[in-house]
């Protein structure tokens, strides 16, 4: 996917995500959704930050921490930023357990929090580039 359209699926995606955070009570299957439309807004964003590091640093990065590390390396994150970003990683990777009622719950919960970063997230490169 080149750098323009992956941006472009990175906005919609995360009005999206967006859309499904604002809603006041969610049934079980529209909190699966949300928790799966997280997970696809995060692989996306680290991409994104991925395709920024090697368009406009000429940094290669091989993974979401690699990327976020060198996102606090070139400023685009501050540290405390890293440290989120970071703890979002871990969030994530327990995606594959939404079966367990309570990590659900926990992550729903955050899930607004990961939002708002990732809009800061997508601003922030958006800001640096021209699509």
């Amino acid at each position: 996917m080149e750098m323009t359209e992956r941006f472009a699926t990175a906005a919609h995606a995360l009005s999206k995500l967006h859309e499904a955070v604002v809603k006041e009570t969610l049934s079980e299957i529209e909190r699966d959704g949300l928790i799966q439309h997280f997970e696809f807004c995060f692989e996306i964003m680290w991409k994104c930050g991925k395709d920024y590091l090697r368009e406009v640093e000429g940094l290669d990065a091989a993974s979401p921490k690699a990327v976020i590390r060198m996102l606090r390396d070139v400023q685009i994150f501050s540290d405390e930023d890293t440290v989120f970003a970071l703890e979002m990683v871990d969030a994530r990777n327990l995606t594959a357990h939404t079966y367990d009622e309570k990590m659900a719950a926990n992550l729903v919960a955050q899930i607004p929090a990961y939002e708002k970063f990732m809009q800061d997230w997508y601003k922030k490169i958006t800001e640096k580039i021209t699509l």
